[in-house]
């Protein structure tokens, strides 16, 4: 065990691993109340966040949590619990809209004291359904479309983000506090963000759950934009039933995003079933094996889990995704990003410095030495240079994602083998941070469902040299329910998860 982890106080944390439906437990049978687990929780941050092995996962702490907790415990005693979720402190993602004295900013200090003049739809929902909002957690800075040479966790307003497994290696992005957060029981759960693996990658760095709905399932009203045809939220948790609980609070119609007038939103709850893999046809997504020979033993491993459970594999299954699709997708993104940021600014930010794309540059230039000191804004400059939502160059682009993306790819595969889902490595494990160099990704399955749109499901699958990777579960749009069923079925058998040690390096983490 590393000096750090003989240091932390995790074994003796209370509420170390709990669930929601356990937290609920002990505050109905008055044991615990919403005002003891806000602050439980913030003490637990203040040691272990900012203190201790210092995670840097949460971003800033909402000032009027224990307030808030506080009025819902009354409310419990005389009118009962709104929900699931009541009492519950939950972490966001500082690009989602608060309403209230934090700050929205997507990591950077042109934003940095700036408040929302609204709640993002989301985030209302939280606070109608009882959730304490408990703080903001850090990301990889306008989630990680500023540079393609990009440290993920890296902030200029919250620094770098470490992973909980091992402090030296990264936590993945853009949603790397969420999963860190979640991971390291900083809160139950956390609402994330993603436009293409900004959940599912920092969730299977992290060993927790990440959902990334079909888009239009949750609203991405408030959410600083990166594309409106990829950008969503979803949760991240430690279990499929809380990742679950917390996306049916989030998920619904909304007359801010039209996107939304078709979301289909299930009782997650019923399809929480140990026998939900029997019979279910997964395809096997060969070609995303090979990155690395351990994860791949590891997901070997959890196919054999899969059928043990009943599940049929079709195995191997061709997912037709054309080269071509990553320019493609790029150009989308980037001419959405100029366009998303000329309305968010001036809707929800109207009184801070930049009001645009552009501003934001020049912003940047005018502060290189905090914002630009490890890698440049090439995105940002490239996205201001694209022209507008009706550019022939960006309607062909669009319509190459979609049709490639969906009907050739991951609908005609599905149709192809009579497919529930398909199963594939999420990605590797958890890379060395290096802030001169960058990243370096070792494999990802997210690409497919980001572009589709469509739902895409990570769990922890089992452990390289200590560090976390997942097994994926990609259907078609508005399978949630299903894909929740299939995740939660094999979370049960597999018992994959473990809590981190904080280890300073892979080299001194348990395997």
């Amino acid at each position: 065990m590393s000096a750090v982890a003989s240091l932390t106080p995790g074994a003796r944390f209370r509420h170390l691993e709990a669930t929601i439906a356990e937290l609920q437990a002990e505050m109905g049978a008055g044991r615990l109340t919403a005002r003891a687990l806000t602050s439980a929780y913030i003490a637990r941050i203040r040691a272990l966040d900012r203190g201790g092995p210092s995670v840097g996962s949460v971003i800033e702490m909402n000032p009027d949590a224990s307030t808030i907790a506080r009025a819902l415990d009354r409310e419990r005693e005389t009118t009962g619990p709104r929900g699931p979720l009541h009492g519950i402190p939950v972490l966001i993602k500082d690009n989602i809209a608060s309403g209230d004295r934090m700050s929205t900013s997507a990591g950077s200090l042109a934003l940095d004291g700036v408040t929302a003049i609204r709640d993002a739809h989301l985030v209302a929902r939280l606070r109608d359904a009882g959730a304490v909002i408990l703080g903001k957690t850090n990301l990889s800075e306008w989630a990680n479309i500023r540079s393609s040479s990009s440290t993920s966790g890296w902030s200029a307003r919250g620094g770098q983000t470490r992973n909980p497994y091992a402090l030296d290696r990264n936590p993945s992005g853009s949603s790397s506090g969420s999963a860190a957060a979640v991971a390291a029981s900083f809160a139950a759960v956390a609402v994330a963000t993603e436009t293409d693996g900004s959940i599912v990658s920092p969730a299977n760095a992290n060993g927790v759950v990440g959902i990334k709905p079909t888009v239009g399932l949750v609203s991405r009203d408030g959410i600083i934009p990166i594309s409106h045809s990829q950008d969503t939220a979803g949760p991240i948790a430690r279990t499929v039933a809380d990742a679950a609980a917390l996306l049916a609070v989030i998920a619904g119609a909304d007359a801010h995003d039209s996107a939304t007038a078709a979301a289909k939103v299930d009782d997650y709850a019923k399809v929480l079933r140990a026998n939900a893999l029997k019979g279910a046809r997964l395809g096997v997504v060969r070609s995303e094996f090979g990155s690395n020979p351990a994860t791949d033993a590891v997901i070997e491993g959890a196919l054999r889990v899969l059928a043990a459970k009943g599940a049929v594999l079709v195995d191997p299954v061709e997912l037709r995704i054309a080269a071509e699709l990553q320019d493609a997708e790029l150009d989308v993104l980037l001419t959405e990003l100029k366009a998303g940021m000329a309305r968010w600014l001036p809707e929800f930010a109207p009184q801070a410095p930049v009001q645009s794309l552009a501003e934001v540059i020049a912003w940047n230039r005018a502060h290189a030495t905090e914002e630009l000191r490890w890698f440049g804004q090439e995105f940002f400059e490239r996205a201001q240079a694209r022209g507008d939502l009706k550019s022939p160059e960006y309607l062909r682009s669009l319509a190459m994602c979609r049709r490639v993306a969906r009907r050739e790819g991951i609908d005609a595969t599905l149709r192809a083998h009579s497919l529930d889902a398909l199963v594939a490595p999420t990605g590797g494990p958890a890379w060395l941070t290096d802030l001169v160099n960058g990243d370096h990704y070792g494999g990802s399955f997210s690409t497919p469902a980001a572009v589709a749109g469509y739902p895409h499901i990570t769990v922890p699958a089992g452990f390289v040299h200590g560090l976390p990777v997942g097994i994926s579960f990609v259907g078609p749009a508005w399978s949630e329910a299903r894909l929740i069923g299939l995740a939660h079925a094999f979370e049960r058998t597999a018992k994959a998860r473990r809590p981190p040690s904080f280890a300073s390096s892979a080299l001194l983490s348990a395997d």
